[in-house]
């Protein structure tokens, strides 16, 4: 008789072990396989029972090291082997983590399956800097979008961003000069106070403070590095950040006279 094992979708949080839930924590601990992503950080890894296979299944912008189907594949067998398998997901496993895709190979497998979600980025990160992506006077909507080029060329951002409006974009770095020329030609405000967040929660973070009109100026001036998130809206005026404004930012910083 097949010895089946299970599998465990787990959100390991933006880095810091500390915002891991009781149940993720507890999971990581009675694992015999942790299949993780890059930025799962070892803080979280050293939570794993001596013996515990640790297989890393990085991947990085334009160079996949384990293609998708590979790691579904990986996965389907371990269980298939017996083993208690924890999926390590940095973040939500449901926020641009590709959860998805790996529950519904589990499902088409007759694997059991359970997801144990996770702090996602955006919110891990705002709340370190201190700033509220909704706030009564100033936000009531957000939306999470990818800052891709695939993204920044298939979705239509329009209405995202905007007065009364929080836009939080995962993996914008290296596009984030295209992405305020999007944002702008959609009608948003050159002033719009945009706060870059990087590697929050984990040592070495940063947050800056710019307008969406300096905003690619900024993020090479500063050598802005992966992972980061970029917040666009009126809340970001309320964030624990270093203002930095160049060259068009700060021409329209003295234009609108305040965040």
């Amino acid at each position: 008789m097949e010895n089946i094992g299970r599998l465990w979708l787990v959100g390991a949080g933006p880095g810091n072990p500390d915002l891991l839930t009781l149940k993720a924590a507890r999971l990581i601990g009675e694992a015999d396989v942790v299949v993780h992503d890059g930025l799962v950080g070892d803080g979280v890894l050293a939570m794993a029972r001596p013996g515990a296979e640790l297989i890393s299944v990085e991947k990085k912008r334009d160079r996949h090291s384990v293609p998708q189907q590979e790691i579904n594949a990986l996965l389907v067998r371990l269980v298939r082997a017996g083993k208690l398998v924890v999926r390590l997901k940095g973040g939500d496993p449901f926020v641009f983590g590709r959860g998805g895709e790996e529950l519904e190979a589990a499902r088409a497998a007759g694997i059991s399956c359970e997801v144990v979600p996770g702090v996602s980025a955006g919110l891990g990160c705002a709340a370190e800097a201190g700033l509220p992506l909704t706030h009564r006077a100033l936000a009531s909507a957000v939306s999470f979008v990818a800052g891709t080029c695939q993204g920044l060329r298939e979705q239509d951002w329009r209405g995202l961003a905007g007065p009364g409006r929080t836009l939080v974009v995962y993996m914008g770095v290296t596009t984030a000069g295209m992405i305020a020329d999007k944002l702008m030609a959609d009608g948003v405000s050159p002033d719009m106070p945009v706060a870059v967040l990087e590697r929050g929660t984990l040592p070495g973070a940063r947050a800056i403070r710019t307008l969406l009109a300096g905003l690619g100026d900024v993020v090479a001036r500063e050598a802005v590095r992966s992972p980061a998130v970029l917040v666009v809206g009126r809340v970001a005026g309320l964030a624990e950040a270093e203002d930095v404004l160049v060259g068009t930012a700060a021409r329209a910083f003295e234009e609108a006279g305040a965040w």
